[in-house]
């Protein structure tokens, strides 16, 4: 049986036909917000745009842009067929997955450890926040010198233990150096990821949690089945943030490392500089950002749709 629409009638779907008529509802409030988003166009819109145009030319030696060769999507395939690409893309993935990971569940673990009563909490809790509050431009200095091979504090205390009878190098050596470098980032990071469950935890009723104390639920079954379920949504933004910052880390390799040894700890934020500021190639660096920038909106997209998870359902 067929459905004739009524004259006039909208094609537009009604989600749509709903957003539309917010924005046109709430149309003076746009005028409030409008000094800022004059200036996001200016020092946000506009950058992406000249980023995404300069992907598609090749730049000169001398750096005038005006002498700038369009060159259509070479520098994508060149990009997409180079060995290097695929080495910092896996570098990359490793980087970020395993730092998200170590810095979510080490935050989690110290913010149940500290959500229990015990004397000096409190120091306990200023004391784990320092390295999320330290200069990362410190921390990454003052690592370099823990890990150094000659003057390193691990390094001798290895050699004092009888671990080992010469000193380690730690990020001198291709096959450590980015795990050593996690380990910077993780001691960095999980204080955040700390900060965020004792948030989410505070949720928690804590009536829910004794009434499964008394029908004998033991400490892993009231976490699994009371405190987990009220903690996913914060575990979940507090994972997409540390992907975020670990995706876009470039302090601690670059300050560490500088991407070597060999490339090993070389990442996409790292390759990318080195590719701009160092061989001067502005359009191949250009085109890297615009794959980034890609993998950063999806990754946003995802943020504000947790974000905003059921709010279409709630009333005005």
């Amino acid at each position: 049986m067929s459905v004739v629409s009524a004259p006039g009638a909208s094609a537009v779907p009604p989600r749509q036909t709903h957003v539309v008529a917010r924005m046109v509802r709430h149309r003076y409030d746009y005028l409030y917000i409008m000094p800022a988003m004059v200036v996001m166009m200016v020092v946000i819109a506009y950058p992406i745009y000249y980023t995404i145009e300069l992907s598609f030319f090749r730049t000169p030696i001398n750096l005038q842009m005006r002498d700038k060769v369009w060159t259509g999507t070479d520098n994508y395939v060149q990009l997409l067929n180079s060995s290097a690409f695929h080495r910092v893309t896996w570098n990359t993935f490793v980087w970020t997955a395993v730092s998200t990971i170590l810095a979510f569940f080490l935050g989690l673990i110290t913010a149940l450890a500290l959500q229990r009563e015990f004397i000096g909490r409190g120091v306990f809790r200023a004391l784990l926040l320092i390295p999320f509050v330290v200069s990362a431009v410190a921390a990454s200095y003052v690592w370099r010198w823990l890990y150094h091979s000659d003057f390193g504090v691990f390094g001798a205390a290895a050699m004092a233990m009888g671990l080992t009878d010469r000193p380690i190098n730690f990020i001198d050596n291709t096959r450590t150096v980015l795990a050593s470098l996690i380990v910077v980032n993780v001691w960095r990071d999980f204080s955040f990821g700390m900060i965020m469950i004792m948030a989410g935890l505070q949720t928690v009723p804590e009536q829910l949690l004794r009434a499964a104390q008394v029908d004998g639920a033991n400490a892993w079954q009231r976490f699994w089945h009371v405190t987990a379920p009220h903690l996913k949504n914060v575990s979940m933004v507090t994972v997409l943030l540390l992907m975020v910052s670990n995706f876009n880390a470039f302090i601690i390799p670059w300050i560490m490392t500088g991407g070597g040894p060999a490339g090993a700890s070389d990442i996409w934020i790292t390759h990318i500089y080195q590719i701009a500021f160092g061989r001067q190639r502005w359009g191949l660096a250009a085109a890297y950002a615009v794959v980034v920038f890609v993998l950063m909106m999806m990754l946003g997209y995802v943020y504000v749709k947790i974000l905003t998870r059921g709010d279409e359902r709630r009333p005005e």
